[in-house]
Order: C-alpha cells, then sequence, then structure tokens
C-alpha cells in the first residue's frame, strides 16, 4: 500500500465517522442483502455493540495503516477470533462488497474511483492478515 493509498483511506475515514452509526447499519444491511446466510453468524450477537465494534476495528485499523509490523499481529488475531465465530474465508469478499458500497454511500460524491481503489487496497491488506489468522487457528 502506498504511502498516498494510506494518506487517502486516513482522511475518507475522518469523514465517515460522524456518521459511524448510520454507516455500520448501512454496512450490516448491505451485507446482509449480499448474502443472507451471514446473519444467523450475528443470532446471539447484540448488534450496537458489533457495530460499535465495527467501526473501532476500522479505526483501529485505519490508524495502524502507518505501523503495519504493529497491526498485523493484532489483525491476526482478529481473524483467529472470526474463525471461531463461524466466518469463512469466502465471506471476506461478501464483507469487503459491503464495506466499499457502504463507503460509496457515505463518502458520496467524494466516493471517487481513486478513494474506492485506495479502500479496496486496504481492505485486502486487512483482509489478508485476519484470513492468515484464521488460518494459524485452524
Amino acid at each position: 500500500m502506498t504511502d498516498e493509498e494510506k494518506k487517502i483511506v486516513q482522511a475518507s475515514w475522518t469523514q465517515v465517522t460522524p456518521i459511524a452509526a448510520e454507516a455500520a447499519d448501512m454496512f450490516y444491511n448491505r451485507l446482509f442483502a449480499l448474502d443472507p446466510t451471514l446473519e444467523p453468524l450475528f443470532a446471539t450477537r447484540d448488534m450496537s455493540a458489533q457495530k460499535l465494534a465495527l467501526v473501532q476495528a476500522l479505526s483501529l485499523a485505519v490508524s495502524g495503516l502507518e505501523e503495519p509490523e504493529t497491526l498485523a499481529p493484532v489483525l491476526r488475531a482478529l481473524g483467529h477470533r472470526h474463525a471461531g465465530y463461524g466466518v469463512r474465508t469466502a465471506h471476506y469478499e461478501t464483507v469487503g462488497a459491503a464495506l466499499l458500497w457502504t463507503l460509496e454511500q457515505g463518502l458520496g460524491a467524494d466516493a471517487t474511483p481513486r478513494v474506492l481503489r485506495a479502500w479496496a487496497t486496504a481492505y485486502a491488506l486487512i483482509s489478508e492478515q485476519m484470513i492468515a489468522g484464521a488460518a494459524e487457528a485452524a
């Protein structure tokens, strides 16, 4: 990930955080619309807490882009935990699609192709580490 892509992701995230609750709602609505089989994975979860955890995890990942060597073990541990919840490698593609859609909706006109490409790159790095953590757990 280039320094410019990191800056783009970080700058655009500051635009999303004021609407974080709405963005989290949009994300989960989109996720379940894309793949309704994912909804049962959250059946026992307090979705308010889950949405807050999503925003916190994304904030951590965005700020951690500056120190990937520090971020990687955190993401691997997160992937390990998610594997225990029933998350599978194939789910990461759907999550990525829901995330990019949510960013596009939340950023509006600021969701330029350049911004969305930077986010796709960031998500690829994030999901790669989480998938590796899940594999380590298996």
